[in-house]
């Protein structure tokens, strides 16, 4: 599908990768471009319309498909990440059920909610954000990446059953980006625009994953290995 015409909902749109996505969007041509925020009063970008959305509540979400019935590509991009000291802490099932509620639950909710929109509209499309360590998983990212892994299952089932809808489902996965969310983080980093280019270009070009960033692309390329990159990651943790 085309950016250009298309009716956009992002989700956790209020800074970071969810802003670009919403400034792309509108660069690109879309004809409108809702905002997913928690705080709609405190969002201001020009052209942009901004939705109340909280992806841990279900009524939140029902109030925003409600609101945006002519939505024909949805950007499930809302996400939380925390470090930790590895799988063995006493708070990593806390922490996971913590992190899955977001990136995990809050995908299914509002894929459930706008799906049926999208559909009704002829079809179109639904990009969901992942990231690298849903293949790479190392300790300080343990409960993160298996939301993201979770997350990844659940957008392949996805994308077989709306198929038939005329829905195109994209799998974005990128290392780290540059946003406020890893600051402090001494490693190479993305741009928003950049991933965001990556997501919208496999999308028009029919695509099923973007993967935005060399990391993701080499490690993906080792996973039918016998020396998969997951097993000696090249990496501290």
């Amino acid at each position: 599908m085309n950016i250009s015409g298309s009716v956009v909902f992002v989700t956790g749109a209020s800074r970071g990768l969810g802003l670009a996505f919403v400034k792309e969007a509108v660069a690109r041509g879309a004809k409108k471009v809702y905002a997913g925020v928690r705080n709609p009063a405190a969002f201001d970008v020009p052209g942009v319309i901004a939705v109340k959305l909280d992806v841990t509540d279900e009524a939140s979400v029902r109030a925003a498909a409600q609101h945006c019935q002519d939505t024909t590509l949805l950007v499930n991009n809302a996400g939380i990440a925390s470090v930790m000291q590895g799988p063995l802490d006493q708070n990593m099932i806390e922490l996971s059920q913590h992190l899955m509620d977001t990136n995990y639950y809050g995908v299914i909710r509002v894929s459930q909610a706008f799906a049926p929109i999208l559909a009704a509209n002829g079809g179109g499309g639904i990009i969901n954000v992942l990231s690298d360590v849903t293949w790479l998983s190392i300790p300080l990212l343990a409960a993160y990446a298996a939301t993201k892994s979770a997350a990844w299952s659940f957008t392949n089932a996805l994308r077989l059953q709306v198929r038939g809808d005329n829905t195109q489902v994209v799998g974005l996965h990128v290392g780290f980006i540059d946003t406020d969310l890893t600051q402090g983080f001494d490693v190479p980093k993305s741009t928003p625009k950049a991933v965001v280019d990556s997501a919208y270009e496999t999308l028009e070009a029919g695509g099923f994953e973007a993967l935005a960033d060399e990391g993701s692309r080499y490690i993906k390329s080792t996973l039918s290995s016998a020396d998969a990159v997951y097993f000696n990651p090249p990496m501290p943790g």
